[in-house]
């Protein structure tokens, strides 16, 4: 019993000597593994961009008026089709929330139809009562300066609203007007060139030369755009245009002066276009932003 013992305390007193040199021996432990991740890019905001829209316009003119029988008398009825159009324009991205640019666009021809009424009084004869259905063309220019907001970008979608204001170009075509007169159709005849009839009814047609103009405009509208790439975007939304009045055409006979005039336009249109960034292009890139990653 007592050699038992004294071994085990041989053996206790030898495992005490010996784990110093065991853990002396023991590869030193390994610091942890830290692995970057590459940062979220965004490039920078600014930069020129050029862009290129087509727009469908629904035109509502705000009236007509012309001068006859000593006074200025209003259209009965004023109507105008609809239109395409095309633009252009140049802009800069001033931050990634603001950008401005100017732009012009062209309207191409929009029929225009109305009518009035009236009568064709001779002094010292009985009044006859006319009805004139008046009928031309309109086509527009506008160049715009304009600022936007974008609202911030979702998935690459960037909604945005702006503003605009300008000059319009309004050019009208020659209008030609075909009257019917009627209850006094001999004082028709005495009273307007070119009538045609019989004793109870007749008409007459005259051509009008027709206007052009430069007036004020101002615009506002709402869209977004959709990131293609880091520098091409596709561009849709709405614009409301409100077009100034000015001169419609001219007297029947040359060199007497302006006639009629419009009230103006009121357009509503749909546009879609592209435009493409130079330089610094918005890219909101993918990639994990949560800091370095230990293993």
């Amino acid at each position: 019993m007592k050699k038992i013992a004294s071994l085990l305390l041989v053996g206790a007193a030898f495992a005490s000597y010996c784990a110093p040199v065991l853990a002396a021996d023991l590869p030193p432990e390994e610091p942890p593994v830290i692995i970057e991740q590459p940062p979220v890019v965004v490039e920078a905001a600014g930069g020129w961009y050029i862009r290129g829209d087509v727009d469908y316009s629904l035109f509502k003119i705000r009236g007509a008026q012309y001068h006859a029988g000593g006074g200025l008398n209003t259209f009965t009825t004023a109507e105008s089709d609809n239109s395409f159009s095309f633009g252009g324009g140049l802009g800069y991205q001033i931050t990634k929330h603001l950008r401005a640019d100017l732009t012009a666009e062209y309207n191409f021809k929009a029929d225009f139809r109305g009518s009035t009424t009236g009568d064709c009084t001779v002094a010292g004869n009985q009044p006859g009562s006319c009805t004139s259905v008046d009928t031309s063309s309109h086509s527009m220019l506008l160049v715009m300066a304009n600022a936007y907001a974008d609202l911030g970008n979702y998935h690459g979608f960037t909604p945005y609203v702006g503003a605009g204001i300008g000059l319009a170009n309004v050019k009208w075509s020659s209008l030609s007007n075909v009257a019917t007169c009627t209850s006094a159709p001999a004082d028709c005849d005495i009273a307007l060139p070119g009538y045609v009839g019989s004793t109870t009814t007749g008409s007459y047609s005259e051509t009008h030369v027709g206007n052009s103009s430069w007036r004020g405009a101002w615009s506002v509208m709402a869209g977004a755009s959709y990131d293609l790439t880091t520098k091409l975007k596709l561009d849709a939304g709405y614009k409301y245009t409100r077009v100034h009045g000015g001169p419609m055409f001219d007297y029947a006979v040359a060199g007497n002066g302006t006639q009629g005039y419009d009230n103006g336009f009121n357009i509503h249109s749909v546009r879609a276009g592209l435009r493409y960034q130079f330089g610094g292009g918005m890219h909101h890139g993918g990639g994990y932003d949560g800091g370095p990653v230990y293993k």
